[in-house]
């Protein structure tokens, strides 16, 4: 077995996880899966429960191997000493991450969540990408296919329907959505879903040894990219001179910093700042 280092990314959805897998993939020797996320590995086992929060008793050994192998693979098939992973549904499961994957470091990503929600409502409303569900449709397991299909077929039905014209469910499933999707607008959706997964994710590196848990702001890496690179990469144990991190974050932009909060408008922004303003405030996005 090759031996390699696990590393996941944590953060709720639109808030740069995919950016910051995408810059570490860059480093030689790291890599990922050739897809967006593979939430559909890290249900296996659990595959019918209802929500994205697991409980670490549900990492079972058979879990465990499973989750294990799937590492082991894509290691072997890219030669690779560094294997990042990126699944948003994962913050609100850390401590079933942390059993089914014991020698995973973390790297926690968090952003402005008006902005995270401004981002998320185009994603609940998007259409079908055909290309994007292939490629993670390739790891699906066999077994749960059928499952999968029917969700998929009842969500996009939903999207046909709907007065907002959204999914019937997008991103992390977690306890007590249902009640928020009969209750609240998508944008207030978005919101307590953001907050959910901060919130999770927040309790849960509490408990975890802090030399395993690298702490990132999505405006600080994109206003500070090389220097936040290097942080980062230092921290998984790689050494990035700034020369070559300058190549690599050439991509990273700050032009997303604020368009949520400009797309949604102060009235919307007031309101979502009294529904989960007390996130926002942990992490220093509101007063």
């Amino acid at each position: 077995m090759r031996k390699f280092q696990p590393v996941i990314i944590i953060g709720a959805p639109r808030s740069g996880t995919n950016m910051l897998r995408d810059v570490l993939t860059k480093l030689p020797g790291i890599g990922t899966w050739p897809c967006d996320e593979i939430n559909y590995i890290w249900r296996h086992g659990n595959v019918r429960y209802a929500t994205d929060e697991f409980k670490p008793e549900m990492a079972t050994p058979a879990v465990q191997r499973y989750i294990s192998r799937a590492f082991e693979r894509i290691a072997s098939r890219f030669d690779l000493d560094i294997v990042v992973e990126k699944t948003c549904a994962n913050s609100l499961r850390v401590p079933f991450v942390e059993r089914a994957v014991p020698a995973a470091k973390f790297v926690f990503i968090h952003r402005d969540g008006i902005d995270a929600v401004g981002s998320a409502m185009k994603r609940w409303r998007a259409e079908v990408d055909v290309p994007y569900l292939m490629r993670k449709a390739r790891y699906v397991p066999f077994m749960d296919i059928p499952y999968y299909a029917v969700r998929y077929f009842v969500s996009r039905l939903h999207r046909v329907f709907s007065q907002e014209k959204r999914l019937a469910f997008w991103g992390p499933i977690f306890n007590g959505l249902d009640e928020v999707l009969s209750k609240h607008s998508l944008d207030e959706i978005c919101a307590l879903q953001w907050q959910h997964c901060v919130d999770r994710a927040d309790e849960a590196f509490e408990r975890i040894e802090p030399d395993r848990v690298c702490r990132v702001s999505y405006e600080t890496f994109v206003s500070r990219p090389v220097q936040e690179l290097v942080r980062v990469a230092q921290f998984i144990g790689i050494k990035v001179g700034a020369a070559d991190a300058q190549n690599l974050v050439k991509g990273v932009s700050t032009a997303s910093v604020g368009k949520g909060r400009h797309e949604l408008g102060p009235e919307r922004v007031q309101c979502i700042v009294g529904l989960v303003g007390s996130t926002l405030r942990r992490h220093a996005y509101a007063s």
